[in-house]
């Protein structure tokens, strides 16, 4: 079984590349993030038409994550993050697909920092752990993938200084990503590949994917009960070099079904 993660930075402007990449990917689970769509904009008929069943939580030109399923209809948990009923932002959805549980997550930005958006990126983060505990505690099969938009070590990000003051790299924030794998969840691409530089991301700025000036932010954490059955994981890079591409390229694992 395969399960991706994409950020695709506005599913119908980058429909095209969706299509072409789940025509040669072809997933079997596929979070998406930042659709950038509302509800009714969402191109459920063309994903169904390519074979794919859907579940999404839309947001007008921010925000907003999707759950496609190859053959079948994403079965609807949660369609939002616990804990703070005020929070409206689209950034959170979970569903069962063939007996795996998967939480599909757009973690705050969190620049400009220090301010109200960091702080909300805190709280946010904080707020997994609590839901992400009580999933792993439960004893079943679950995959919490997409875009935690935080660099976990020094080496998932390009030799710079000028993400020094960014969100993504703050103490506080790696902190929070390490107490949430010490809760048992193993990271799919560190596992994989404990020693390489792995990349998701190359900024549209300054020339960062022909430098390959890029950062790991996008993950997908197994639970105890996937971990023992991971086969392979990866990177699509080729898809953030096509043509009007995402500023990310898919990430994936295999399961043993």
């Amino acid at each position: 079984m395969k399960i991706a993660s994409f950020n695709i930075n506005g599913i119908n402007r980058r429909l095209d590349n969706l299509m072409a990449w789940l025509a040669d990917a072809a997933p079997d689970v596929v979070c998406l993030q930042e659709l950038k769509a509302t509800d009714r904009q969402f191109p459920a008929t063309a994903l169904a038409d390519a074979g794919y069943g859907a579940a999404w939580v839309g947001e007008s030109q921010w925000n907003g994550v999707a759950i496609l399923a190859k053959g079948a209809e994403p079965v609807v948990t949660c369609r939002a993050l616990p804990g703070d009923e005020d929070d409206k932002q689209a950034r959170y959805l979970e569903a069962a697909v063939n007996g795996i549980l998967i939480g599909a997550l757009y973690a705050p930005n969190g620049n400009l920092r220090p301010g109200p958006k960091f702080d909300y990126k805190l709280s946010w983060t904080r707020r997994l752990l609590t839901h992400a505990a009580e999933l792993f505690e439960a004893g079943v099969p679950v995959v919490l993938a997409g875009d935690y938009n935080i660099v976990p070590e020094p080496r998932d990000i390009y030799v710079t200084t000028s993400y020094k003051d960014n969100a993504l790299v703050q103490p506080e924030v790696r902190a929070l990503y390490a107490e949430l794998l010490a809760q048992g969840w193993t990271d799919a691409l560190r596992k994989q590949f404990p020693d390489e530089t792995i990349y998701t991301f190359w900024d549209y700025m300054r020339n960062r994917w022909p430098r390959d000036a890029g950062l790991r932010i996008d993950h997908l954490l197994l639970s105890k009960q996937l971990r023992r059955k991971l086969v392979d994981a990866g990177v699509d890079r080729e898809v953030r070099g096509a043509e009007g591409a995402s500023d990310h390229a898919p990430v994936w694992v295999e399961v043993r079904d």
